[in-house]
């Protein structure tokens, strides 16, 4: 399993916490330093039944900067995977793809019925 995730943002540092607690083995890669690449967010996307806008961090600066909210209605998916792979710091975190899943953010009771626990 991998876990993307940014050194600096608590939310990823208490995702990381509950996964050691839980003993669950992970492989940890740092979002901002490798972003994922738009053949990757493609296939994650692909896998996780989830609306693309689940992959955008919405109260990034980032985002925000760049007026997504109004403008992501009018590109289309392909547009915005192609967006999402030029920052890491556009994507959701953490972001972590299982053999059969993929989730966005850390919501405790989600990862722990993805994670069959």
């Amino acid at each position: 399993m991998k876990v993307l995730v940014y050194r600096k943002c608590s939310t990823c540092m208490k995702a990381l916490k509950w996964l050691d607690e839980h003993n669950i083995n992970y492989e940890e890669r740092a979002i901002k330093e490798e972003n994922p690449t738009y053949e990757e967010l493609k296939k994650w996307y692909a896998k996780s039944g989830l609306p693309l806008k689940k992959f955008f961090n919405t109260g990034g600066m980032i985002y925000k900067e760049m007026g997504l909210k109004d403008k992501l209605k009018d590109m289309s998916e392909d547009e915005q995977l192609k967006l999402l792979a030029t920052d890491g710091m556009l994507v959701k975190r953490p972001l972590v793809i299982g053999d059969d899943f993929v989730l966005t953010g850390f919501r405790e009771k989600e990862w722990s019925e993805a994670m069959h626990m």
